[in-house]
């Protein structure tokens, strides 16, 4: 299925649960959406027809997120939402292998898990916390026990008893100017000129929103996203240096 057609079913089903809500007065909840959906959502405008919704994906800065339709005019209830988070661990970890986010969704969806009922993965050294939509939470806790030649434990946890939240890694350098490809530079250590393809493409994200010019100015608390690279939010900017570059400061997830 190409692109346009899955862009438009995708936005059927939208309509559809806004829809739904509104007929049945309560609220209404997707599964998880990709970025490049949340992109899509985002730009339906006056497709939809007003009904009040809210984003959330189990924690503050979540990448993959569910939208809930409120037909019965609620404001954001978080409790609502029917995420859980599991904690995966190795039962030994002398033994175990170096686990990656790779690992861990590979052996997630090896399960027959489609990953639209499945959040964002945090790695915590190697340890995983999975958010994951409520229906399937015990289906993994009781038959995900090996990830790559590793033994692991899953359970439920509660996340926000937990703490989880992203961690980050501070960046800080100057630029010539407050432009997306200059940061994304700064940020992974690309050149510009190797990243002018990915933005046309349509591998770049702010806020969830798909952004294909390189001189688009990000606003301080703008969250990017790279396809394939990673994410980072900008802080903020400081003082300029003698040239004239613009000092700048990033967090980038890890």
């Amino acid at each position: 299925m190409n692109i346009e057609k899955e862009e438009e079913l995708f936005r059927k089903r939208i309509l559809e649960l806004e829809r739904l809500a509104d007929r049945r007065y309560c609220p209404v909840y997707s599964d998880f959406l990709n970025m490049n959906e949340i992109s899509v959502f985002l730009m339906l405008g006056k497709e939809l027809s007003g009904v009040p919704y809210t984003m959330y994906g189990g924690y503050d800065g979540a990448e993959r997120k569910m939208v809930c339709f409120h037909g019965d005019g609620g404001e954001d209830e978080r409790s609502g939402y029917p995420i859980a988070c599991v904690h995966i661990r190795p039962a030994n970890a002398k033994f175990s292998d170096a686990l990656t986010h790779r690992d861990y969704l590979g052996a997630i969806l090896n399960l027959g898990i489609d990953r639209c009922k499945t959040g964002d993965i945090l790695i915590r050294s190697n340890e995983a916390y999975l958010f994951c939509h409520e229906s399937i939470a015990d289906f993994i806790c009781d038959t995900l026990v090996q990830v790559r030649h590793t033994v692991i434990r899953a359970e439920r946890t509660d996340a926000a008893q937990a703490g989880i939240e992203p961690e980050y890694q501070e960046i800080a350098g100057t630029l010539s100017s407050v432009r997306l490809d200059s940061m994304i530079s700064l940020a992974f250590h690309e050149s510009r000129s190797s990243l002018t393809d990915a933005i046309a493409a349509g591998r770049v994200f702010v806020n969830g929103r798909v952004v294909t010019s390189n001189s688009f100015s990000p606003k301080e608390g703008d969250i990017i996203s790279v396809r394939g690279l990673g994410r980072f939010r900008f802080e903020g900017t400081g003082s300029r240096s003698k040239k004239g570059r613009i000092g700048v400061t990033l967090l980038k997830y890890i």
